[in-house]
């Protein structure tokens, strides 16, 4: 049984995925595992380094979109 998202220890080769919801927020996910409810895959995936690189360069207004539209 593998470890649970929370409970789960970063290894070297560990793969991740960016990821999108609907508010235009971006995390990281396990890239094998399937996405939690309200997210989806951005199309970037890496080291858990190189994805957290392509948020800070993507994610330049971190207002929700729901505020941003009011």
């Amino acid at each position: 049984m593998s470890a649970s998202p929370a409970t789960h220890r970063a290894n070297a080769g560990d793969r991740y995925a960016v990821v999108v919801n609907h508010e235009e927020q971006y995390s990281v996910w396990f890239a094998d595992r399937a996405l939690p409810g309200g997210w989806t895959a951005s199309g970037t995936q890496g080291t858990r380094q190189e994805c957290l690189d392509h948020i800070e360069q993507v994610w330049t207004d971190l207002t929700p979109l729901s505020v941003r539209a009011s």
